[in-house]
């Protein structure tokens, strides 16, 4: 098995050359994914209208990346780990830009889905290798820094797309927020040629392909059930059926793990505590961060009776934090460790999501700003500690599939925050407005929007209470990548 490429055994001028080339690929990746994703949001009415489709119909666009992004990150951590992370890379960009591609070029609904699919499989490839690649290259010591700096360009990405999706459909069509990917695609398969061609797995381990079919299931029947219940109910026969097929996955992926030599998932994973706990509080957080994230726009555009542009612009409050104090988190966790930056991390999304019950359509708007920043604040000193300590966790040969678990426990966070606020606004607002939906909002409910918001945003406080308590019992890590 060959050195790591972050063992520390290359400190030369040209190593140090080679670890920040890895890491403009990397984040050349993650800019591009989360940008490509954000663009799409302000796209999504265009690309309605263009096909003549129905506001139902055309979520499939978001949904079916999402569920093929969650169901596939597992299978593909775990490839890298056996095959080496640089060809999986390699052929994730080769993948999303092709689907870039059919995106643009679609001219129904029907073949933007399935693009879109394509696409989803090529980001889960990307996904699953990102973290693990930039773990490799670095040093223990400048871990924490350099997936900081991986979160600033997330929180680039998402910044920026709503802003350049609306310039660039101001002179083009929808079809150009894709082809924007291709000439990037190219030029990082190009510069794909810095990545070891090196792998980290024994040889004698094989890929677990009944274990990856479980999972996929397993996690796309979770974020499917997950997403459709506001609109299913708790107790409906399809979401029976979705939870069913979950379950029956679940028992599956267990017996087989137990059966097979090389599972998908090591069971010994989950006897490191800096590996359990890391994970579910990032599942937790990124829960109670889309309790906020999901109802804001809401709030400011229904309640606060704000343009279309105002909205955007202040929803880039959190990940204008993201950008800035990622970096600085990171490099502090390797100083100090983790869990008192994560700690205070939940802590502060906790304090914002309590103060958000307080708003009101007529709060002055610093107020609000309060309420964002604090938010993203929390998420900032959050995020990269929190991927620090479980990369550095775990075995060498393991981090692609600690990687996929990373960004699998992030997606299922989301979705659990988008539907738990979804569904106990729904239910209030329809409750107390005798059954009007908001496409029937008028400034005479805003009484019932403002229960039904402030009962979803104290769900996500009490989210992100309970998160605190799973990232204490994480214990304390010393010195962070020092001592990994």
């Amino acid at each position: 098995m060959n050195p790591s490429p972050g063992s520390g055994a290359t400190t030369s001028g040209a190593g140090l050359d080679k670890k920040w080339r890895i890491f403009i690929l990397v984040a050349v990746s993650v800019f591009m994914t989360t940008l490509d994703s954000s663009i799409l949001n302000v796209a999504l009415p265009y690309i309605m209208q263009d096909l003549s489709e129905t506001m139902s119909t055309v979520q499939w666009v978001v949904t079916v990346y999402l569920l093929f992004v969650s169901a596939f990150l597992l299978t593909f951590g775990r490839l890298s780990d056996i095959v080496g992370r640089p060809g999986v890379y390699r052929t994730g960009f080769a993948i999303f830009t092709l689907g870039s591609f059919f995106c643009g070029i679609s001219g129904s609904l029907g073949w933007l889905v399935f693009s879109r699919a394509v696409q989803g499989l090529g980001a889960s490839m990307l996904m699953a290798c990102s973290p693990a690649l930039v773990v490799d290259a670095f040093e223990p010591e400048k871990r924490g820094q350099a997936l900081g700096m991986v979160g600033a360009c997330v929180a680039a990405g998402l910044t920026l797309g709503p802003v350049t999706g609306g310039l660039l459909l101001e002179h083009f069509s929808w079809p150009v927020i894709f082809f924007i990917n291709i000439p990037v695609g190219i030029m990082a398969l190009s510069g794909s040629r810095v990545l070891p061609d090196s792998k980290e797995g024994p040889d004698a381990e094989t890929m677990d392909l009944a274990g990856s079919i479980c999972m996929a299931v397993l996690v796309s029947a979770t974020v499917f059930g997950l997403m459709k219940s506001p609109q299913w109910g708790l107790l409906s026969w399809q979401g029976g059926l979705v939870w069913l097929a979950g379950i029956g996955a679940a028992g599956g992926f267990a017996l087989n793990a137990a059966r097979t030599p090389h599972p998908l998932i090591d069971p010994a994973l989950f006897r490191i505590r800096m590996f359990v706990f890391p994970l579910a509080a990032s599942m937790v957080l990124f829960a109670a961060l889309f309790c906020l994230v999901f109802l804001m726009p809401f709030y400011l555009s229904l309640a606060r009776g704000m343009s279309p542009a105002g909205t955007g612009l202040a929803m880039i409050v959190p990940f204008l934090f993201l950008f800035v104090v990622s970096p600085v988190s990171g490099s502090l966790a390797d100083r100090l460790g983790s869990t008192r930056l994560c700690t205070a991390g939940m802590g502060s999304l906790a304090l914002a999501l309590a103060l958000t019950t307080l708003l009101s359509p007529s709060t002055g708007f610093p107020g609000v700003l309060c309420c964002l920043a604090l938010a993203g604040l929390g998420t900032a000193l959050f995020v990269s500690p929190n991927s620090t300590a479980v990369m550095g966790a775990v075995p060498v040969h393991r981090r692609g599939i600690a990687s996929g678990a990373l960004a699998t426990a992030r997606n299922l966070g989301m979705v659990f925050g988008v539907a738990l606020a979804s569904g106990i606004f729904s239910r209030t607002f329809t409750g107390l407005s005798r059954g009007l939906g908001l496409d029937d909002y008028s400034p005479e409910l805003a009484d019932a929007f403002m229960t039904g918001f402030r009962y979803a945003t104290a769900a996500g406080a009490a989210v992100a209470l309970l998160g605190i308590g799973v990232t204490l019992a994480r214990g304390g890590d010393g010195t962070g990548g020092k001592k990994q």
